[in-house]
């Protein structure tokens, strides 16, 4: 955790603070649950319902999530053991945001390719047809998913580029903050850049799938941002290789840290490690958030973010 975060915790509470970064282990969750009275967890912790199901009694009564997306938590399984679950939404909404916008324009434009080629010694020099990519100002934009991201997305993108923005949401969305048409599925999907922004989980696993990919324009983009597995990654990688569409943008990827041989083959798309809430304060926003999140729960006070 960034040093404002741990400096915030220590002021309530003793800690135990884990220096490895890799995810934790199955065994390692199961055993937090006896150890502590509370966990800040991140996204990688698996706290599926096998954890909660090891614990008949556990000592932890509270689970604050670092981060706003939780599919890597049970919440149905962390009731049933008596398991408070928090996340940090809105702290994170701005910087997903500009990944989006980074993805696409390095996408579009053909960024990490240029990049690549400079740094291995191979550009000789300006010419008139060298990477050409694809303009962005003035396209249509398909947003599946217009929550405070979405929404961010779609300010940047209209008022920014001049895009004309159309979104699916599963619910009525009555003020998308720019001008803009709630459309079906099929219709986003016909949009020149398409941005994954929904929430992760059993309902949006495997959303866009080979057919939502051949309902793509063959031009278009498609960028994900939101959790890996609401692309089903074999499918848009034949959708790739078949031209299906024209190039993807990932900061998210199935199966965390592993990210297909495949893709990483690819000029035509960009991958990004994960970069969504990168940015040094707005670490320490969604670390203050949750921290804030158990200092209410033991104090007896309303949780600011429980989900």
């Amino acid at each position: 955790m960034p040093g404002k975060v741990v400096a915030e915790a220590l002021r309530y509470f003793s800690l135990t603070i884990r220096e490895d970064v890799t995810p934790m282990t199955h065994q390692a969750c199961v055993d937090s649950l006896h150890q502590y009275d509370a966990v800040l967890a991140t996204l990688g912790d698996p706290y599926n319902a096998q954890v909660f199901d090891e614990n008949h009694a556990p000592r932890c009564r509270i689970l604050a999530n670092f981060g706003v997306g939780y599919n890597h938590i049970d919440v149905e399984a962390a009731k049933r053991a008596g398991v408070v679950v928090t996340n940090t939404p809105g702290a994170v909404t701005d910087a997903t945001a500009d990944i989006a916008l980074t993805l696409m324009l390095m996408t579009a434009r053909r960024a990490g390719e240029a990049e690549r080629m400079l740094r291995a010694g191979q550009w000789e020099g300006w010419h008139p047809t060298q990477l050409l990519g694809a303009h962005m100002s003035g396209k249509t934009l398909g947003l599946i998913g217009m929550g405070r991201i979405g929404k961010a997305v779609a300010k940047r993108a209209h008022y920014g580029f001049g895009m004309e923005v159309r979104f699916f949401n599963r619910s009525p969305v009555a003020n998308p903050g720019v001008p803009s048409e709630q459309v079906d599925m099929e219709e986003a999907l016909a949009a020149d850049f398409v941005v994954i922004a929904v929430p992760g989980g059993p309902e949006t696993r495997h959303l866009i799938n080979a057919e939502a990919l051949s309902q793509m324009k063959p031009h278009a983009f498609l960028i994900n941002i939101a959790r890996g597995d609401i692309v089903d990654e074999a499918a848009l990688i034949d959708a790739l290789q078949n031209e299906v569409i024209a190039g993807a943008g990932l900061d998210v990827y199935e199966h965390e840290p592993v990210v297909p041989p495949a893709l990483m083959l690819m000029e035509n798309v960009t991958l990004l490690p994960h970069l969504g809430t990168a940015a040094l304060e707005v670490r320490e926003a969604m670390g203050l958030m949750a921290v804030e999140n158990l200092h209410a729960f033991f104090e007896g006070k309303p949780l600011p973010n429980q989900v």
